[in-house]
């Protein structure tokens, strides 16, 4: 697997991801500016393949994630901890001192990534996440990465 700044040739794949593996997408017009930012949008790829992407911000030394998504037929096979882990090497080398970051409280295999990689619950977003009866938390995870 393979990591690179993602371009804006990537956004027909990026948008193919989003609408499969979320149920509230980005738009595409939103997509199109991180795909413009320098050091923003990131893509894991086999063979040409895209097979996710992420977008994090860094700012004063506080780096957040706002996205990640794996093609659905690539989930569960080591392709989110992958560009996570990326993502953690790019953030130190830029000398990030924290990473934030929001995911819905039902999304245990996310939970299970980010506590694995000893992200701690710093906090709750009430009714944050829209779903199809409304709205659901979204959790609080933070990382410090300097000793």
């Amino acid at each position: 697997m393979e990591f690179r700044a993602a371009v804006m040739q990537d956004l027909t794949a990026v948008m193919s991801i989003e609408r499969r593996a979320h149920f509230h997408p980005w738009s595409e017009s939103v997509i199109s500016r991180y795909l413009q930012k320098p050091g923003s949008a990131w893509i894991a790829e086999e063979n040409g393949t895209v097979l996710g992407w992420a977008v994090i911000t860094l700012i004063a030394g506080e780096a957040e994630l706002l996205m990640i998504a794996v093609d659905p037929d690539y989930q569960g096979k080591g392709t989110g901890r992958a560009l996570m882990n990326f993502l953690l090497n790019y953030l130190t080398e830029k000398q990030a001192e924290q990473w934030f970051l929001d995911v819905r409280e039902s999304n245990s295999k996310a939970i299970a990534l980010y506590e694995s990689m000893g992200f701690c619950l710093a906090g709750n977003r009430s009714n944050y996440y829209p779903t199809a009866n409304g709205h659901e938390d979204a959790l609080l995870y933070c990382l410090d990465l300097q000793p």
